[in-house]
């Protein structure tokens, strides 16, 4: 199995549960050698601490992990220095924890886009929930968090090379180079 092209940025959309972020991990390991899982999640609860310990459990041995619920940016710089593609899980998480600490959430995304475009030599692929297509949240900060979420992926899907909408497992291209046919799921 061949390297892809390692320096064309991917967004990968999709619902919860859809299989984006198995779609993801299949296109990392396809895209580099030395791969890096960043991951935005906080454990605050048992639930959460049992689905990340999951999630773990399943890349175990394939990825290098790196925690960071905020500094995005910075620790794509860092990563890109010892990793040739970075998986990044996810940015919806991200923009909750950014609403949550108080943060710019469209400037942050405003940084994280510049700092795709200054990571020649390694790929970073960045997976996001599509929260548009349901109905209209009935609170503000709902859709304060679904417009956020929906400005961002519209500007990252603008830079990214590739840009993919993956719904029950089955990967589809909207923008740039079709996965390889064995890149659903893993086998």
């Amino acid at each position: 199995m061949g390297i892809l092209n390692m320096t064309r940025h991917a967004l990968v959309l999709g619902g919860a549960r859809s299989g984006k972020t198995a779609f993801a991990e299949s296109l990392a390991l396809r895209s580099g050698s030395t791969p890096v899982y960043v991951a935005t999640a906080e454990v605050l609860d048992g639930e959460m601490r049992d689905r990340v310990a999951s999630h773990q459990a399943g890349r175990a041995g394939q990825f290098a992990t790196i925690e960071e619920p905020l500094a995005l940016s910075t620790t794509l710089i860092k990563a890109a220095r010892s990793h040739d593609v970075i998986l990044v899980d996810c940015l919806t998480l991200w923009i909750t924890n950014l609403l949550i600490a108080g943060e710019n959430v469209s400037e942050k995304v405003e940084r994280l886009s510049d700092t795709l475009g200054q990571l020649d030599g390694t790929r970073v692929i960045l997976v996001s929930n599509e929260v548009g297509l349901g109905i209209v949240p009935d609170n503000a900060m709902a859709r304060t968090f679904r417009d956020l979420a929906g400005s961002a992926h519209q500007r990252l899907a603008d830079i990214c090379d590739d840009v993919y909408f993956v719904i029950a497992g089955l990967p589809m291209t909207l923008k740039g180079e079709p996965p390889i046919p064995t890149m659903g799921l893993p086998q």
